[in-house]
């Protein structure tokens, strides 16, 4: 049975869907925005919106969880110094999602993420 499992599998196993889910976030942090695939958007966005609240509080606790989930990289050093600064008052919903025009070669629904 499938009882509380709401996650998009997206083709792949489980360590291949973490790594995704991983880069996905890395670039998302980097470059503040970035085109994927609607399913792929709505998969990353929690996990982003977690990371940031997370990041909010500016604490040895907090840092430790975000580099373990995103890594010791200049994506968690710009989540701690611009990103989470710019949103200390805000109460959640970093993001967005804008729908695009489909994908020619599969007709795959795009999306594009970035912050509000």
């Amino acid at each position: 049975m499938r009882h509380h499992n709401k996650n998009r599998i997206l083709g792949r196993d489980r360590k291949g869907r973490a790594a995704l889910l991983k880069s996905l976030m890395y670039s998302l942090l980097v470059h503040e925005g970035m085109v994927t695939t609607l399913a792929k958007a709505k998969e990353v966005r929690p996990h982003v919106e977690k990371l940031l609240t997370t990041a909010k509080t500016d604490t040895l606790a907090s840092r430790k969880l975000v580099y373990s989930r995103v890594g010791y990289s200049e994506a968690s050093k710009k989540l701690f110094t611009t990103i989470a600064p710019r949103y200390a008052d805000r109460n959640g919903g970093y993001t967005r999602i804008l729908k695009m025009p489909r994908r020619k070669s599969d007709a795959a629904e795009m999306a594009r993420i970035e912050f509000v």
